[in-house]
Parts: C-alpha cells; sequence; structure tokens
C-alpha cells in the first residue's frame, strides 16, 4: 500500500471512530492486566462476564492473592484454559507485589517478565493505561495488515514491525485498536463484509464480497 493510501486508510477510521476503545473492561491497570492476560483464546464478551464479579472483590494484587488460587479458579471457570490462566494471575499479583510496589509496570519488557504476560499482552496494557503509541498484533490486525497489503507478513512478529514503520506517527496511539474493530466487525475471517468496508478502495484483498 502506498505511502498516501494509508495516510488515507487511518484517516477514514479516525473519521468513524475518533476515540477508539477496547472492549475489556476493567477498573484500574492491574485490572486491565488481569483481563487481558485471560483474554488470551477467549472473547472479551466472555471475559467481561467473569471479570464483572472477580473485579468487585479483587482490583488489587493483595486481594486477588487474599481471596486465593481456588476462588480465582471458581471466578474464571467460563473462560479457556481457566486452570493455567488462575495460577498466572495469582503469580502476576505476587511478583508485583515484591518487585513492583503492587504496581503495574509501564516497561514493556518488565511485564513481559509477569506469569502469562506476552509481547502482546504486554504491548496492550502500555497502550491503554499508559497511552503508549504500541500496536499489539492479535488474529484480527494480522488478518487486516495481510489482506489488505497495509503491512504483510508471514507471522505476528513481522506484520508488527511493518506496522510501525508504516503507521503515521499522528495515527500511531489508536492505530492497533481501529486495526482490531475493523478486523472484527467488518473484516472478517471467514468472509469479510466489504459493501460496509469505508476502506476497500484502499485494499489489495482479489476476492472482495461485492
Amino acid at each position: 500500500m502506498k505511502k498516501a493510501d494509508i495516510e488515507e486508510f487511518f484517516r477514514r477510521l479516525e473519521e468513524k471512530d475518533p476515540e477508539p476503545q477496547g472492549e475489556l473492561h476493567y477498573v484500574n491497570p492491574y485490572t486491565l492486566l488481569v483481563a487481558v492476560v485471560l483474554s488470551a483464546q477467549a472473547t472479551d464478551v466472555g471475559v467481561n462476564k467473569a471479570t464483572g464479579p472477580l473485579f468487585e472483590v479483587a482490583d488489587t494484587p493483595e486481594k486477588m492473592l487474599a481471596l486465593g488460587l481456588p476462588k480465582v479458579r471458581d471466578y474464571i471457570k467460563t473462560i479457556g484454559l481457566f486452570n493455567n490462566k488462575a495460577k498466572n494471575v495469582i503469580g502476576l499479583s505476587e511478583k508485583l507485589i515484591a518487585e513492583h510496589n503492587s504496581e503495574v509496570p509501564r516497561d514493556r519488557e518488565a511485564l513481559e517478565k509477569l506469569p502469562g504476560v506476552g509481547r502482546k499482552t504486554a504491548s496492550v496494557v502500555v497502550n491503554i493505561a499508559f497511552g503508549e503509541p504500541t500496536i499489539a498484533v492479535d488474529t484480527h490486525i494480522f488478518r487486516v495488515g495481510n489482506r489488505t497489503s497495509l503491512a504483510p507478513g508471514k507471522n505476528v512478529l513481522q506484520v508488527e514491525k511493518k506496522l510501525e514503520k508504516v503507521v503515521p506517527e499522528h495515527y500511531r496511539l489508536h492505530a492497533h485498536h481501529w486495526l482490531i474493530l475493523h478486523g472484527r466487525y467488518v473484516c472478517k475471517a471467514r468472509k469479510p463484509d466489504c459493501a460496509v468496508c469505508g476502506v476497500r478502495d484502499l485494499c489489495a484483498y482479489k476476492a472482495k464480497t461485492i
């Protein structure tokens, strides 16, 4: 995709949704971190159903540890891989208390050292919680990046690096939200809804559904 087309691509996404928001519910950086960890291989809707009641009783690392592993597991048992995720939530809570004064670090490398936190999770947290212009590539962004030719790549890291190069600086803060929402609701996995897509004339996808 040409530089001018990329500028126009994001200009239209911004025009449609000037202040995009993530769909995970949270009350502070800690609960955001927990929610993102729980969202791996799960839907945001499913995570929100579980974390609503959980965060009412445990919205700090100390409260989560006081709740204990069995009860945390019980709160999130409707989420896929809940056993391992419950252990990660307890583990990251312990580490936040021991190493970060119970605060969520805004450094991506420090975040990635926490149990259950990978590159994508760390990027989401520093973007939403601290306003850092990071781009976290999930399956939706990977698909949109390749389909449109905005940022083609064989894996998520390649797509991430390409996006970091081509996304104009003034769109960087919200870029990953726009792309996730576009992939989730318009450029869908099985059949993209090209008829309602506001950037279809800029897209290189050959099998458009119109």
